[in-house]
């Protein structure tokens, strides 16, 4: 997913989910050791990936992203819950996410 399509789709799914436009957006970009898993705590909160890499596994409630995984039929570029990010490679990889935090106050869609 691009930057720019998930500026897009955010608005749409926070809608969906009952938040409209009361919520943050930030912007993650994480930096993983070689073999290094990192877990993230994010209940009621969306990181939605973009410009993935290939040497990542990203599993959460929301389902995994894992491009050399051959047992699913569809990766998952929108995460939440608990996200568990592993680099794969003996390499330094980047991943980047957009996080979106609801605020309290509910909003209608515009």
């Amino acid at each position: 997913m691009t930057t720019g399509f998930a500026l897009d789709y955010i608005p749409r799914r926070m809608c969906e989910l009952g938040h409209g436009s009361q919520y943050i957006m930030r912007y993650r970009h994480m930096v993983l050791k070689p073999k290094e898993v990192k877990t993230i705590n994010a209940p009621n909160q969306l990181f939605v990936l973009v410009d993935p890499c290939g040497d990542l596994r990203i599993e959460s409630t929301g389902g995994l992203y894992d491009q050399s995984e051959d047992q699913v039929n569809e990766l998952n570029y929108e995460h939440r819950g608990e996200i568990v990010i592993t680099n794969q490679s003996i390499f330094i990889s980047h991943v980047r996410f957009i996080q979106v935090i609801p605020q309290i106050c509910k909003n209608t869609c515009p």
